[in-house]
């Protein structure tokens, strides 16, 4: 396994590559890897011959404030895991590689999608985002892309901005990957003490109440959102930031469960942000 901290380095490897007609899947990652991460990496591994992951603390999806500084970080372990699940090249660029100076562009959706969910309250994340992956996506030249569906917002967007700029990129959307006991994986389950640990255990539990009450007919998003509030407000350590009802590629909300609808919440455990997710899929009647 290759480790490059250059654009250049990555460039030269992935030209080499594509020479011998082989396919590259890019893994996008912030690092302090987890299973989640793994599954998304075995996936590219999968579909493509060769398998570059990105680990990269962003800083332009961070607001002041936020949990950039103390998000957690260990490359040598991440290296470890990346090694045993078919990872080819990482690129663990510094800040200053990606973003000059005086850096001035970025790319931004400029519809509602990224003001919904996560983006009433990250009014700055998404763009940080769609920045970042634009620039991985130009370096890496990949001809698929892997995301996990936990962060579901994220995901369409990113498809989003694929469609909306010809990029010629598959995106892979990837299960969310749960410990043993729901709970989502997440790398800021790490700043959970162990009463917050079993409190968050909330976030999954209502996820499951949501699944079941669609399966057994329920078609109103109000109603269902209600009860799955109701469900939150039973820990509490739990504050709530949100549980909506969207549509699973517009991000529009909706009053209806029909069609493909993404039901989604972030809730605060202690100083903790979380986020778990369902897609509801309903045939119209």
């Amino acid at each position: 396994m290759e480790i490059a901290e250059k654009i250049s380095q990555v460039r030269e490897t992935v030209k080499k590559w594509k020479k011998e007609g082989l396919t590259v899947g890019l893994v996008p990652t912030m690092g302090y890897l987890h299973e989640g991460h793994a599954s998304l990496v075995e996936c590219a591994d999968r579909m493509c011959d060769r398998v570059v992951v990105s680990v990269f603390v962003n800083p332009t999806q961070f607001a002041p404030g936020e949990d950039l500084e103390t998000y957690p970080r260990d490359f040598e372990r991440d290296c470890a895991l990346l090694e045993n699940c078919g990872c080819d090249l990482v690129f663990h660029p510094e800040v200053s590689e990606m973003y000059e100076e005086d850096a001035a562009t970025y790319v931004e959706i400029l519809s509602d999608m990224p003001k919904q969910l996560c983006g009433k309250t990250r009014p700055i994340h998404f763009r940080g985002v769609c920045t970042v992956v634009a620039k991985l996506f130009n370096i890496v030249e990949p001809d698929k892309a892997f995301f996990g569906q936990k962060d579901a917002q994220q995901l369409a967007i990113i498809r989003r901005m694929v469609r909306d700029m010809s990029y010629g990129i598959e995106i892979i959307g990837c299960p969310i990957v749960r410990e043993k006991d729901g709970l989502a994986k997440s790398s800021r389950n790490t700043y959970l003490n162990e009463e917050e640990r079993r409190a968050a255990l909330i976030l999954s539990q209502t996820v499951f109440l949501g699944e079941k009450l669609v399966r057994e007919g329920e078609r109103d998003a109000d109603r269902l959102l209600s009860a799955m509030k109701a469900k939150l407000e039973t820990e509490p350590l739990a504050r709530i930031d949100y549980v909506s009802a969207v549509d699973a590629v517009t991000m529009a909300p909706v009053a209806q469960i029909k069609g493909s609808v993404l039901v989604a919440m972030a809730v605060y455990i202690g100083k903790t942000r979380l986020i778990d997710n369902f897609i509801a899929e309903v045939q119209p009647l």
